[in-house]
């Protein structure tokens, strides 16, 4: 008997720290992630503009340095958010296991584990501590630590590397290494960061940004000579005037709004029982295009129950199949779903003795169990198992099959197997067994395609079965299947992935290939999965997706873990990603309208050494009428629409035409002031009022199609907008205008309204 060690050796242990902890951390602090976050070039910018403008007593225009710093506290957050998981989200990713210690079993915490301790080991775990066996069988796949996805089986005094997980088999296993000196730690240790994120928003901040951060420097150095220095403009003027240039530059706003989308997205999510583990993973729900479907505990309940049983060649066993069959679910260590519903069905006392066993794996497809003065019962795949007995398939298995039910054949030979190599069998009995459908799997399927969303169904079990059950589900692609038994080898697999609805007979390493081969050929793969064989596909697949039964292992690789039972709740995941990234796309124009206009203006500016003629808090409050007030409401409406196009290039695509209108609005102006007979003070007022037009008419391209709340906020934008301009006039430095100056107004704004009427037919046209 093993009894493992005392409490007092325990404790003498961890005294001398021989425990599971591991000391280092390569994960960033607290003061790191604020340094980070405060200390980036886009918000030293900001910091140098908001000291000059401090340095000249400019106190008004410097409202706009509250925007930066709600966007640090919150980028702030977020980041410490994600640290906190990736501490969770080691390779070593088991939070607990069964120890013996004093002779008895005890569920433990992996970092309570010492040197020496025994570990019991089962299918589904990970191995939480470097160790080798001391008694019994297991099979193991170490491709989290090594990337190959093949089993390997450990017998006794074979060592097992922590990280890796238990595909079949039981045994126990005693420690050698804790904390830092353990295989997986060393392998954390060296690189244990966050996952690159995988973001088109951000990737297209970070362009703009960087290419802003490249011009900023010197069209304000530019800037700033010219007016102090050429046209000998007085030092508070001349910053002023550089300072509104470059903040018009930067999209402050945006940023603060992809943040809080991302963070609402995952909040609404996480009410609805969906647990998001990487915030930007919202946005990849938006691009989803293919959605690969585990069929056992995805489609259906993942609840076998064994609703009949047909005997052929009984006589041939020494003893009742009854009798064999309670021996048999006794003996063997086998915790899959189809082999808990074996064991529900035969119960009771064991007959026989166990002189040995083969534990179930998916690329085997059967396992045995050998009893003393009785021979080798076999169970698994009936595909497998009447090829040894040399039999024709019973037409009452393939009829089951047919059905959408699991069939499985008992077969029996005297010989002891020791290996492997299955011998000659005969073929006793077959066992039908039914997992029901999940509720709303039906609907779910049928959503999916409405939304251009292509399922994909991944299953180990009979071609037949599973085309049946997906026929059931809804799926009108349910004929479209292949066994990939029949296949010569995997890489065909690359060929035929767009050629098939559903994929059966399936092994765990195949699984990957269908996912990288479907990304090979342009799509975003979603995939869900519930046990350890599903693990290098959900980490191989754009967004990985586990459900609350899951293995520990496939949780802690997916992004996304659906709290609850019902599957359905995946409609609402893709629509809050794409809520998301539509109602940012469609928003983004507004905020980028200014960016291209105040860089083309400064261009302008600098060419004709003319003053920049707006201040900063003009520009703020373009800032927060128009662009935050109207974007923000905006961003949080429904939206399911699929994405088209690329982030940026949809952006600059719709933003361009009204920064350019802008642009020629001030030219124009510029050059006909003195003809017009508009002097400096009420020529930039007109300027700021047609901004300001041109901007909310951005709103209303936004706002279409109208609803209440289009209306709404349309409304308010354009009232509000004037209304604070005239209240509020003194403080924006505003030059009051005669009623000619403001016919110009008019004419100008209706010359910019036809042009912009005349480019959303064209762009109409060409079906943008």
């Amino acid at each position: 008997m093993i009894k493992g060690l005392t409490d007092e050796e325990v404790i003498k242990r961890i005294e001398e720290g021989k425990v599971n902890k591991s000391d280092t951390n390569n994960l960033k602090s607290n003061f790191q992630i604020i340094r980070d976050n405060v200390c980036t070039l886009f918000n030293l910018f900001n910091l140098i503009i908001a000291i000059a403008l401090a340095c000249v007593h400019a106190y008004t225009n410097m409202v706009f340095i509250l925007i930066i710093i709600i966007n640090v506290l919150i980028g702030i957050i977020q980041e410490i958010h994600g640290r906190n998981l990736v501490k969770k989200l080691s390779i070593l990713t088991t939070a607990k296991c069964t120890v013996i210690r004093s002779g008895k079993e005890k569920e433990i915490d992996i970092n309570e584990i010492v040197i020496d301790d025994i570990v019991l080991l089962s299918q589904g775990d990970q191995i939480p501590s470097d160790a080798f066996v001391i008694d019994g069988e297991i099979e193991v796949n170490e491709s989290l630590l090594t990337g190959e996805s093949d089993t390997i089986l450990k017998l006794k005094d074979d060592k097992l590397l922590s990280g890796s997980y238990v595909v079949s088999g039981k045994c126990y296993a005693k420690v050698e290494k804790v904390g830092d000196d353990n295989f997986a730690n060393q392998i954390i240790n060296a690189g244990k960061k966050q996952k690159k994120i995988n973001s088109e928003l951000l990737n297209s901040m970070k362009k703009v940004t960087n290419f802003t951060s490249f011009v900023i420097i010197p069209v304000g150095v530019i800037l700033f000579i010219q007016a102090y220095v050429f046209r000998e403009v007085n030092l508070q003027q001349s910053v002023v005037a550089t300072a509104a240039a470059l903040l018009g530059m930067l999209p402050k706003g945006f940023v603060l709004l992809t943040s809080i989308s991302l963070e609402t997205g995952v909040i609404k999510l996480a009410k609805k029982e969906v647990l998001v583990q990487d915030l930007y993973s919202v946005e990849t729900l938006a691009h989803i295009d293919t959605l690969c479907l585990d069929k056992t505990g995805t489609i259906t309940e993942g609840k076998m129950k064994v609703i009949d049983i047909e005997k052929y060649n009984e006589k041939v066993l020494p003893d009742t199949l009854e009798n064999i069959m309670i021996s048999y679910v006794n003996s063997t260590d086998d915790s899959n779903n189809t082999f808990i519903a074996l064991k529900n069905h035969f119960k009771g006392k064991s007959t026989y003795e166990k002189i040995s066993d083969i534990s179930f794996s998916s690329e085997r497809k059967w396992s045995s169990v050998t009893f003393k003065d009785l021979g080798t019962i076999v169970v698994g795949a009936p595909e497998r198992l009447v090829e040894k007995a040399g039999i024709e398939l019973p037409e009452s298995i393939s009829k089951a099959q047919k059905d959408g039910k699991r069939a499985l054949c008992i077969g029996y030979t005297k010989e002891n197997i020791s290996t492997e190599a299955l011998p000659n069998l005969t073929i006793v009995a077959s066992i039908i067994l039914a997992d029901p459908l999940r509720k709303n799997a039906k609907e779910m399927l049928g959503y999916f395609k409405t939304q251009s969303v292509d399922i994909k169904i991944i299953s180990g079990d009979n071609p037949v079965t599973v085309s049946t059950i997906a026929k059931r589900a809804g799926l009108e692609d349910y004929d479209s299947y292949i066994d990939l038994s029949t296949i010569k080898s995997d890489a065909e697999i690359v060929d035929i992935v767009d050629k098939y609805s559903i994929f059966a007979r399936v092994l765990p390493h195949q699984k990957s290939i269908i996912v990288k081969a479907l990304q090979a050929k342009g799509h975003q793969v979603a995939m869900t999965g519930d046990g350890v064989n599903d693990v290098i596909a959900l980490r191989e697949a754009d967004l990985g997706i586990t459900l609350p039964e899951a293995n520990d292992a496939a949780k802690q690789v997916s992004q996304i873990v659906l709290l609850n039972q019902d599957f359905s709740v995946l409609k609402d995941v893709l629509m809050e990603g794409r809520r998301v990234v539509n109602n940012l796309t469609n928003v983004a124009r507004i905020f980028f309208i200014k960016t291209i206009y105040s860089m083309l203006l400064s261009l302008f500016c600098i060419l004709t050494n003319t003053a920049f003629p707006f201040i900063p808090i003009q520009i703020t409050l373009i800032d927060l009428a128009i662009e935050a007030y109207t974007s923000f409401f905006i961003s949080f409406e429904p939206n399911s629409k699929p994405v088209k196009g690329i982030f940026l290039h949809t952006v600059l695509r719709n933003a361009a035409p009204f920064a350019i209108v802008i642009m020629l609005n001030i030219i124009f102006l510029t050059f006909m002031a003195p003809v017009l007979g508009i002097a400096e003070g009420p020529l930039v007022t007109i300027m700021y009022l047609l901004i300001g037009f041109v901007s909310i008419l951005a709103v209303l391209e936004v706002c279409i199609p109208f609803n209440k709340l289009h209306v709404f906020l349309f409304s308010t934008t354009f009232v509000g907008f004037y209304v604070a301009v005239y209240l509020f006039r003194d403080l924006l430095q505003i030059t009051s205008i005669s009623m000619r100056e403001f016919g110009i107004f008019i004419v100008f704004a209706l010359i910019s309204t036809i042009i912009l009427t005349i480019k959303q037919r064209i762009y109409k046209k060409l079906g943008y």
